[in-house]
């Protein structure tokens, strides 16, 4: 649904057509022939099968039948393109918290954004311009702060805690992503980095390492066990300051 809001500012034209908006001046030329939504559909594709760095005008518009310059139609630059893509490749939150009191709430957000980034890992590792605006995008943090909605953090305050536990998620995904524990399978697999470790560390130097690495439990998942410590943590930190 299209904003309300009399006072908008003008927009770009990527970010009328990914809000519905009509243009105030209508562009002359020829009909369109495709939507910002194959745009990004086009360019998610691009990123998941080579990375987000492999995605261009150029790849975009041959994987839809186009000409580099018929893109500008829709978009001014390449960093509006990437919007478009982030904003494809988030999805909508659509989260429910149902009766659930913040810290559930929250923690429902951050295991929902993880799951979306996982699908599509280069989210987390793309370089961004500006912070999307799409409506994807605004979705994810309209629903990032209504899980604070129980506690008396300020506005401010529950923007701030948002953008933490955001950037943990994908702090945390980026990590997981650069050592391939997620994603497409590494070409060349090596065993474990625990054994790994093993095999190298010398107990007159690396004690400390070889004692944490034999009290953790070796069927524990790295993604799922490092991601749900640091929330809790993390978590912690927010319920002193709400406390």
């Amino acid at each position: 649904m299209a904003p309300t809001n009399p006072t908008n500012p003008a927009l770009p034209r990527y970010l009328e057509a990914l809000w519905g908006i009509e243009p105030a001046k209508p562009r002359r030329g020829p009909k369109p022939t495709v939507t910002v939504t194959d745009i990004g559909r086009a360019a998610v594709a691009l990123a998941d099968n080579s990375g987000w760095e492999m995605v261009s005008m150029k790849a975009i518009a041959e994987s839809l039948g186009m000409t580099t310059m018929s893109l500008y139609r829709y978009v001014e630059s390449k960093d509006d393109i990437g919007e478009i893509m982030v904003d494809e490749g988030l999805g909508p939150a659509n989260l429910d918290y149902g009766k659930h009191r913040w810290r559930a709430s929250v923690a429902i957000w951050a295991d929902a954004f993880a799951t979306r980034l996982r699908s599509h890992p280069w989210l987390a590792t793309m370089p961004m311009a500006r912070p999307p605006l799409g409506p994807n995008a605004l979705s994810w943090t309209e629903a990032g702060v209504r899980a604070f909605d129980d506690t008396p953090l300020s506005g401010q305050q529950k923007m701030s805690a948002l953008l933490l536990v955001d950037g943990f998620v994908r702090n945390h995904i980026r990590q997981a992503s650069q050592m391939g524990l997620i994603g497409p399978a590494p070409r060349n697999s090596r065993p474990p980095y625990e054994t790994m470790v093993a095999s190298l560390a010398d107990p007159r130097h690396h004690r400390s390492i070889l004692a944490a690495l034999a009290s953790m439990d070796p069927a524990a998942e790295f993604d799922d066990t490092q991601l749900r410590f640091g929330l809790s943590v993390l978590l912690d930190g927010l319920d002193a300051l709400i406390a």
